[in-house]
C-alpha cells in the first residue's frame, strides 16, 4: 500500500517539475516568441510595460484575444499573422500581443476589454485607449484597412 502512494506522490512531484520547467522555457526565450509568425508578438502578462515600451517607441499596440479551441484564431495564426507584408506593417508601427483569454492574465485583459467572441482584435493608442476593434476574423486586406485606421487616430489623440 505505501508503494502506489509512493508512486503517486511520485508522479505528482514529477508533473509539476515538467509542468513548471516548459513554463520556464517560454520565459527565457525573451520579448519575441520564437515561433511561426511574421508578427512579433510580445509574451508578457502585463499591458502597462507594453503602453510604456509603445510611448517610447512611438508606436500603438495591437492585441489579439484568442483561445486555444478557437477556429478562426487558428485560422488567422496560420493564414495572415503567418504573412511577411503585414508582418513588416506590423512590426514597424504597433507593438503586438497574442492574449490567451482563458489564461488567468489573458482573462484580466479580456475582461478589462470587455471581450466577449474570439478572436476579438483591438488597436490601442500609447495611452491604452481602443481605437480601433473588430470581433471575429480580419483576413490581410481588412486587418491592414484596420490597422491604417488605427494610425490614422494617432494624430487626433
Amino acid at each position: 500500500m505505501t508503494i502506489p502512494k509512493f508512486l503517486a506522490f511520485s508522479l505528482l512531484v514529477a508533473g509539476f517539475v515538467f509542468s513548471t520547467g516548459c513554463k520556464s522555457k517560454q520565459l527565457v526565450r525573451g520579448n519575441a516568441k520564437a515561433n511561426k509568425y511574421e508578427i512579433n508578438f510580445i509574451e508578457s502578462d502585463l499591458l502597462m510595460p507594453i503602453l510604456e515600451r509603445a510611448e517610447n517607441e512611438d508606436k500603438m499596440v495591437f492585441l489579439d484575444f484568442y483561445t486555444t479551441w478557437c477556429m478562426p484564431c487558428k485560422l488567422m495564426d496560420e493564414d495572415v499573422f503567418t504573412d511577411k507584408e503585414i508582418g513588416r506593417y506590423f512590426n514597424d508601427n504597433f507593438l503586438s500581443m497574442k492574449i490567451d483569454a482563458e489564461s488567468e492574465a489573458g482573462g484580466n485583459l479580456a475582461g478589462i476589454f470587455e471581450v466577449k467572441a474570439y478572436p476579438t482584435l483591438i488597436f490601442l493608442n500609447k495611452k491604452g485607449t481602443s481605437v480601433v476593434r473588430k470581433e471575429g476574423v480580419a483576413y490581410h486586406s481588412e486587418l491592414k484597412s484596420m490597422a491604417q485606421e488605427a494610425l490614422r487616430t494617432r494624430n487626433h489623440n
